[in-house]
């Protein structure tokens, strides 16, 4: 497998630390504090002292997302990262530091996030909203009822006329990830469930039902990158950035050319391209699941298989630690585990963990029991506007 990033010609760059804050109901909690756990974890993990981060990366909290947390964290860094582009912003993130890294604007980069989206609404200290608002080009789509979640409803209507998928291999995709829950302790629901279940239950947009859509949830986590000469100074063996792609593609529907077609399309082919690995070499993949669909669209533009196979791809348990295909969202994904808002930086935790042999519940490993060497993780924002790519490998 390749030993280095081939999208970069400075150093090379490692995931050194990796870990989440509580997550699931956290109601004594506030989003800051998520962060600072998080933080404090990762970089327990690393090995590596506070005063080694000379970069942060941070979306999401406060009217200046970097300078509010780094005040929080007590950090002064040299390097920072505020991008926004939804849940593909950990993975874009991430590709950012690593270039920094490479380049020498810094050493260690701290990406971390934390949100109490469940606590707040349970607390009535916000209330659930429809849409991201109604400025701008969403002007055009919001009056009308054209919520989030009917957004990605349509694309996974489009997909089901055009090749034929079928509610129930929809519905495998809830199971499966229920199914790496089950394995999983800090998954906050773990009690499998059936393909019946997920289409018994109340409809929230057509085609998908509750079980089709994420949880809302509370947490955080973190994530450390490092430049290769600070390796030696960790504590555990370091997961390498091979590859990244990002891609943006439109903002209201009319402007989206195929409803079948992510931006994993694109940010996947120039991740593995960067890599230098194909799609087949992948042993795991850890994909943004805020629905069901986004899991099945994307497995098929990062090349797992053909446009219009992805319902046949995950049908039969395949996507399942053992299952005889590829493991997916090992955890539980958003649709179990948690999702308590831009859920990207959870997919690298996951990602991370997985390689080092360290997953809190379905160990990916190959028939001879050793661990997997390559993984990928795949952001989406918005609503298919947005993609990250990560490829990560051990080597």
């Amino acid at each position: 497998m390749p030993t280095t990033s081939r999208n970069r010609d400075g150093r090379r760059v490692a995931v050194v630390g990796a870990a989440l804050s509580d997550s699931g109901r956290v109601d004594e909690a506030t989003p800051y504090a998520l962060h600072a756990q998080a933080a404090r974890r990762a970089l327990a993990d690393s090995g590596l002292d506070r005063s080694a981060i000379d970069g942060l990366a941070s979306a999401g909290l406060g009217a200046l997302a970097p300078v509010e947390v780094g005040e929080y964290l007590g950090l002064r860094p040299r390097w920072v990262d505020s991008t926004a582009v939804g849940g593909a912003t950990w993975e874009v993130m991430a590709a950012h530091a690593a270039d920094a890294i490479a380049a020498g604007h810094a050493d260690v980069v701290l990406l971390v996030y934390g949100s109490t989206a469940r606590a707040d609404i349970k607390a009535r200290r916000r209330t659930s909203n429809l849409s991201f608002g109604a400025r701008g080009p969403l002007q055009f789509e919001a009056p009308y009822g054209h919520t989030l979640v009917a957004k990605y409803a349509m694309a996974a209507r489009r997909h089901m006329h055009e090749y034929g998928t079928t509610l129930e291999q929809l519905a495998e995709v809830a199971v499966q990830a229920r199914a790496h829950a089950a394995h999983n302790p800090e998954a906050m629901f773990r009690e499998p469930i059936t393909v019946d279940e997920v289409l018994a239950g109340p409809m929230i947009a057509d085609p998908f039902t509750k079980l089709h859509c994420c949880i809302r949830s509370d947490g955080g986590c973190a994530v450390l990158l490092a430049a290769e000469d600070r390796v030696p100074d960790t504590a555990k063996a370091p997961v390498w950035i091979l590859g990244t792609g990002e891609h943006v593609s439109h903002t209201t529907m009319s402007e989206w050319e195929d409803f079948t077609v992510s931006p994993a399309a694109v940010s996947g082919r120039l991740a593995f391209e960067r890599a230098g690995v194909r799609p087949e070499d992948i042993e795991l993949a850890q994909i943004y699941d805020a629905f069901t669909y986004m899991t099945l669209v994307t497995l098929e533009d990062l090349g797992f298989c053909a446009k219009g196979e992805g319902g046949a791809f995950a049908e039969k348990g395949r996507l399942t630690v053992g299952g005889g295909g590829l493991p997916v969202n090992t955890d539980g994904g958003g649709l179990s585990a948690c999702h308590p808002g831009m859920r990207g930086l959870f997919l690298l935790v996951e990602a991370v963990r997985q390689l080092r042999g360290e997953a809190p519940g379905a160990q990916v490993r190959r028939p001879d029991g050793s661990l997997p060497e390559l993984a990928v993780a795949s952001g989406t924002g918005g609503w298919f506007c947005s993609s990250g790519t990560v490829v990560l490998g051990r080597g």
